[in-house]
């Protein structure tokens, strides 16, 4: 299967380069590039595209604005967002617009190219612990949560344990190791969560569980994250 791959940024030579290292993988292709969030969104209204590269910073539309009115249209494309400086605001905003991570415009090829196979495959495009440091720096900024049902009552008891695992930024070779499960097994439940909780990818379960205080800020490896009693 060909990934195909759009292209929105607003440098000319950024686009070349990347379609470069695009279009000489036999499993991948560049399907369009546009040079402002507006058009970006104007072309994928006609053009399928399974991965986005998104510049965050573009003129007319930003990419966090583009990646938000793209994920809410519906569509199956994955977004990636292009950033120059780690732990950027602006790459946190994308990731709560629906992007499935982020990526430094500093990447090597084969970064960039395990990235665009990772989001398409339905991981994320980021170490779920980059997300965690990220998601430490704005943790104070985040809503409150609104009283309601347990945001964890539709999970059993091991994925709710699961969820806090990649919460916490473990992968699913740690979360084996810490359950004594294979992984296969922590994929299936990775999966299950995912899919009961209505979310597109780990990235995005990160910060569901930030969103809803399901882990406790800390520094680097210190978060933490707090059990929930079940019901």
């Amino acid at each position: 299967m060909t990934i195909r791959v759009f292209l929105a940024d607003d440098q000319a030579l950024v686009r070349a380069g990347l379609a470069m290292v695009v279009d000489a993988q036999p499993d991948m292709r560049v399907v369009g590039e546009a040079d402002d969030g507006l058009d970006a969104l104007a072309q994928l209204a006609t053009v399928t595209a399974d991965v986005v590269l998104m510049d965050v910073r573009m003129p007319r539309l930003h990419g966090v604005e583009a990646t938000r009115r793209l994920i809410a249209s519906g569509t199956t494309a994955k977004v990636v967002v292009l950033t120059t400086f780690d732990l950027d605001e602006y790459a946190f905003a994308a990731l709560r617009a629906g992007a499935s991570g982020f990526l430094l415009k500093d990447a090597r090829p084969a970064e960039l190219l395990a990235a665009i196979r990772a989001v398409h495959d339905g991981d994320a495009a980021i170490a779920p612990s980059t997300t965690r440091r990220l998601l430490d720096l704005v943790a104070a900024d985040l809503p409150v949560p609104s009283p309601g049902p347990d945001p964890v009552a539709a999970l059993t008891g091991r994925e709710h344990d699961i969820l806090l695992h990649v919460a916490s930024g473990a992968s699913n070779a740690e979360i084996a190791a810490r359950l004594f499960l294979s992984e296969a097994t922590v994929k299936t439940h990775v999966g299950r969560v995912l899919a009961k909780l209505g979310l597109r990818d780990r990235v995005q379960a990160v910060v569901w569980s930030y969103e809803h205080r399901l882990v406790r800020p800390g520094r680097g490896d210190d978060a933490e994250p707090r059990q929930i009693p079940l019901r």
